[in-house]
């Protein structure tokens, strides 16, 4: 059997010669890797793992915004089962970090609540790095800083909504997994 290989292009894979196109988008990914690691780091300095991490996000932000969280709102910004979100729930209580309270108006309703314990744990390990971050973005120029947002926001879109690929099938044979 011969497999056939195509060789990427000698200066960029996706954008031809298209130098500075290139350096952007390769320094977005390098962001990009960067946030990933962060974030697998700051999880498991928490004991938690990373999706245990983005609820705890969520929910913060959420009350920073003066909104409500419930465990119905959070497996649907997660995108996991009611059963694992009923795990993770009761990871983040056990760890201290969430609370869950009854809902005011529905009697079957739950609502979801950051502890003092998991805000003064997120300060502690991402003060210093959201400083330093604030630092980096202040350096912009303030003419720039729009158009820089702008960009960010437009990849971001451009991202959610990208749907998935199904699988490629080779010439002759069944999806490759």
């Amino acid at each position: 059997m011969h497999v056939m290989q195509v060789a990427a292009k000698p200066e960029h894979y996706w954008y031809d010669d298209a130098r500075g196109v290139a350096e952007i988008l390769e320094a977005v990914r390098a962001f990009r890797r960067a946030d990933q690691g962060m974030r697998r780091r700051t999880a498991a300095g928490m004991a938690m793992n990373e999706t245990d991490m983005r609820a705890l996000q969520i929910v913060i932000g959420r009350e920073l915004h003066g909104r409500p969280t419930s465990p119905h709102h959070l497996a649907r910004e997660l995108d996991i089962t009611s059963a694992a979100t009923t795990k993770l729930l009761d990871r983040l209580t056990a760890s201290g970090h969430l609370e869950r309270e009854a809902h005011p108006t529905d009697r079957r309703g739950v609502l979801l609540h950051s502890t003092d314990h998991a805000h003064d744990e997120v300060r502690e390990r991402l003060e210093r790095m959201h400083r330093r971050m604030a630092e980096v973005a202040a350096a912009v120029p303030v003419e720039s800083q729009p158009h820089v947002a702008a960009f960010l926001r437009s990849l971001a879109d451009v991202l959610d909504d990208e749907d998935a690929t199904a699988p490629l099938t080779p010439a002759g044979g069944a999806p490759t997994a």
